[in-house]
């Protein structure tokens, strides 16, 4: 078969490769560059990742092989541990924050230990029975925790009432708590080894860049190639009337499809008003040197500051500071903000921090609210009756980290494979 895979981040260029064995596969990438959310550039030789910092871990097994059949494990990659920690109270605190509750003010350990035991009295709840993301984040953490870290901090973050996020979008990316290790962990004054990414690995060099130029090698891919029209010709999909395909993957914004694929779903009877009114955060980004430091991420979840983490990204390799004799860092806010509304920021956070660059990203978090997943159901069933599939992060409004992006092309590249022999 002939297919079409628009977009080359990593959700595009992975299911190149799952399918590229058996068919023709064409990758078609809007901007100059492949990379899509990982892509990264150097700065006064020292290396920004323009929306967040990116690395790689996965308990699929699947994954985790396939990924390193295309690199060295122990030449090309660096195996570092998550050093992530709080920044509350002008103090920097142990994370996640309910195992390092001795590290507060007294009052508010009693208050937490105290909601704690009454919440273990409860039964358990699973997180998909939970009405909304707020109500979990009570039910689990109790209301002291609540109001002093996860409210201020994921309302940051989201920028939307935690009442409306669905839990069914959050089930399987939250670590459940546990009333006994959080006891022990304060207890005992153990690190945190068990949370999703404890471990990970980082390219020696070029960053997740590395990774994406790496997965482009063998593919047909062709940049600044924009989509001018659609055709649905004989079960054959024309783009741009001249290429023809048998199938087309679409990895980018749901909510900017072609005009031909928005008049199949209203054929379909979606509503295109729903489907426009999809909910994400873009970041802002200011790339800057830091104080020397070991942590890989630092939670900033109080007011004082619209910035709701920093990203150390020079220490997952000491190649990404290549240009400077500080450490580096990415200082991420949610939203748009202004070069100089970010820089005012800095003042307040720790580091002694000298900004290099900055970026803005208008889509980078995708927000799901009750009845997102059935839209998005509808949805595949309308395109896939026209060899039209959804894959990565904006275009099934999943939020997939790198491993999860692979795996959701896995699955997909086996869904086309049998309806293929079917």
């Amino acid at each position: 078969m002939k297919i079409a895979v628009l977009g080359s981040g990593i959700s595009g260029l992975s299911i190149a490769h799952f399918l590229s064995e058996e068919n023709n596969v064409s990758v078609l990438e809007i901007k100059n560059k492949i990379g899509g959310l990982i892509k990264c550039e150097r700065v006064n030789d020292c290396l920004f990742h323009k929306v967040g910092g990116h690395v790689f871990n996965a308990k699929n097994e699947k994954v985790f092989n396939w990924f390193w059949s295309f690199f060295d494990k122990d030449e090309e990659f660096i195996t570092a541990k998550r050093n992530a920690k709080v920044f509350f109270n002008k103090q920097i605190i142990g994370y996640p924050i309910e195992n390092y509750v001795y590290t507060l003010d007294k009052t508010l350990i009693n208050q937490i230990i105290d909601e704690q035991i009454e919440i273990s009295k409860n039964k358990l709840v699973a997180p998909k029975d939970y009405n909304n993301f707020e109500d979990f984040l009570i039910g689990n953490f109790g209301n002291t925790l609540f109001e002093i870290y996860f409210k201020p901090y994921n309302t940051k973050l989201w920028k939307t009432d935690l009442k409306d996020v669905s839990m069914e979008w959050l089930e399987g990316k939250l670590p459940m708590p546990n009333f006994s290790e959080i006891i022990k962990s304060n207890i005992l004054r153990e690190e945190e080894d068990t949370m999703v990414h404890s471990s990970f690995y980082y390219p020696k060099n070029e960053g997740s860049q590395f990774i994406v130029n790496r997965l482009s090698q063998g593919l047909n891919i062709t940049e600044n190639f924009k989509i001018e029209d659609i055709e649905f010709q004989d079960n054959l999909i024309c783009i741009n009337g001249e290429f023809f395909f048998d199938k087309l993957i679409y990895t980018g914004d749901i909510r900017r499809l072609p005009i031909e694929i928005d008049n199949l779903l209203i054929s379909g009877g979606i509503d295109l008003e729903e489907l426009k009114a999809l909910k994400s955060n873009g970041t802002s980004n200011l790339f800057c040197e830091t104080d020397n430091t070991e942590i890989s991420w630092l939670y900033i979840p109080e007011p004082f500051t619209k910035a709701h983490r920093i990203i150390y990204t020079g220490n997952f390799s000491d190649s990404n500071n290549r240009g400077s004799s500080r450490k580096t860092c990415v200082v991420e806010f949610s939203g748009k903000i202004s070069y100089e509304e970010m820089i005012k920021e800095l003042i307040s956070l720790p580091g002694n921090l000298k900004p290099l660059s900055w970026n803005y990203e208008q889509n980078s978090y995708v927000i799901q609210d009750h009845k997102t997943k059935s839209l998005m159901n509808r949805i595949k069933k309308i395109l896939e009756t026209k060899h039209i599939y959804l894959l990565g992060r904006f275009a099934e409004w999943e939020y997939y980290n790198m491993d999860k992006a692979i795996e959701a092309a896995m699955s997909l590249a086996n869904k086309i494979k049998r309806r293929n022999l079917e």
